[in-house]
């Protein structure tokens, strides 16, 4: 479909989506239907639940790709965990925010964007808009996209430092969806005390989540936030339960 027989009033909303992603379509009905969705279909077949299929499995493979060649001392095990977290339902909805998914998002009238776009809805987006640009451009086009976006978010997983986000994204997750703060349980401790590492849990209500090791109790608590996020997402978690 050229980009003539996209609805005339989503035009305008898919042509600033390309200047703000900046990838410019061959095909923008690509775009458009990365763009849409399900709500906002004449179809689920219309929306952009595909492309997030496809668009999940490249980002899996471009990020192993990644983190391959440029840390070649890193252990699978490493890679693994690494990669859990950068493919991330709450990475992709950092990523999609931070282009701006949201303000392109179709949807429809049943959807009520008075309280904001969920994130899992932007996360769906970032991995549809993947594959749109992949179906597009090839895969030196998505990849292209993908090192832009992706590259802080390796290195800052790779530093520690991205996991200073879970307990913040948590807190404000279980406030939002429970009315209550989540709290965090130690469950065992091991090593001498001055190097001592910790199995922490985070718990919501009576619901614990899966729990994280950590070299301290603040990392640990991150990792353990981490966990949360993804299982309420329904995602694997991201971050071992085994020292």
């Amino acid at each position: 479909m050229p980009a003539s027989d996209i609805p005339q009033q989503y035009r305008a909303t898919v042509d600033a989506c390309q200047e703000r992603l900046g990838y410019r379509f061959e095909d923008p009905q690509l775009l458009y239907s990365a763009l849409t969705h399900a709500s906002g279909a004449d179809h689920r077949l219309d929306s952009n639940e595909r492309l997030e299929f496809l668009g999940d499995a490249i980002l899996g493979f471009l990020t192993c790709e990644l983190l391959f060649h440029r840390y070649p001392q890193f252990l699978e095990g490493d890679m693994t965990q690494i990669k859990s977290t950068v493919v991330s339902r709450v990475t992709c909805a950092k990523l999609g925010k931070r282009i701006g998914l949201p303000e392109f998002l179709l949807t429809g009238r049943g959807m009520d964007r008075r309280c904001g776009i969920p994130r899992s809805l932007i996360a769906n987006a970032f991995e549809s808009i993947i594959a749109a640009i992949y179906l597009d451009g090839g895969m030196l086009a998505v990849r292209r996209f993908l090192i832009e976006h992706l590259d802080e978010e390796v290195q800052e997983v790779v530093s520690g430092n991205l996991q200073l986000n879970f307990k913040s994204a948590l807190q404000q997750r279980a406030q939002r969806d429970f009315g209550k703060p989540p709290s965090y349980l130690v469950l065992e401790e091991q090593g001498p005390d001055h190097q001592k590492s910790f199995q922490i849990c985070a718990q919501i209500r009576d619901q614990r989540f899966a729990p994280a090791w950590g070299n301290n109790k603040k990392q640990a608590e991150q990792r353990a936030a981490g966990n949360a996020l993804a299982e309420l997402d329904g995602e694997p978690p991201p971050f071992s339960p085994v020292l």
